[in-house]
């Protein structure tokens, strides 16, 4: 009776649980995993910039690389009328989806700047670490105005 009682419990705990999933060929699920591979990208670059990791010249033109291919995705997955109530975005990036593009575009511009800059050869921390900040307040402007957290 008790293996009884326990294993219920176990698949309540369990489907309860994957109540809580996100489809991920959702726009929700889409764009999480976009914004999740960006994270983790610039992770390494920031860590290469604050000393956590070796500065690799290479690694960062190609984190570079990939941080602006990464920018320009996420968007289409934002559709004009709100999706999901699980979403950490603001309903303001529904209701004001202007401002919110706007910022958009104002990620991939620094983000296409620190391809630009990040092509000098041998690349420094010091070349690279100006524009580098810019791609980072330029995320941190719209989660900001847009983002729960």
């Amino acid at each position: 009776m008790k293996l009884k009682v326990t294993m219920l419990a176990l698949v309540a705990t369990l489907g309860l649980a994957a109540c809580d999933r996100v489809d991920p060929n959702s726009p929700l699920g889409k764009r999480t995993a976009i914004f999740e591979q960006m994270m983790q990208t610039s992770e390494d670059m920031g860590g290469m910039l604050r000393g956590r990791l070796k500065f690799d010249g290479e690694a960062f033109a190609q984190g570079a690389v990939r941080l602006d291919e990464l920018s320009r995705q996420p968007w289409q997955y934002f559709p004009e009328v709100k999706d999901d109530e699980r979403t950490s975005a603001r309903d303001e990036v529904w209701e004001r989806q202007e401002r919110f593009r706007s910022l958009a575009r104002e990620l991939e511009q620094a983000t296409a700047r620190l391809v630009e800059v990040s092509r000098a050869k041998p690349l420094t921390p010091e070349q690279v670490a100006p524009v580098m900040q810019q791609v980072e307040d330029a995320c941190e402007a719209c989660h900001q105005e847009f983002r729960v957290y």
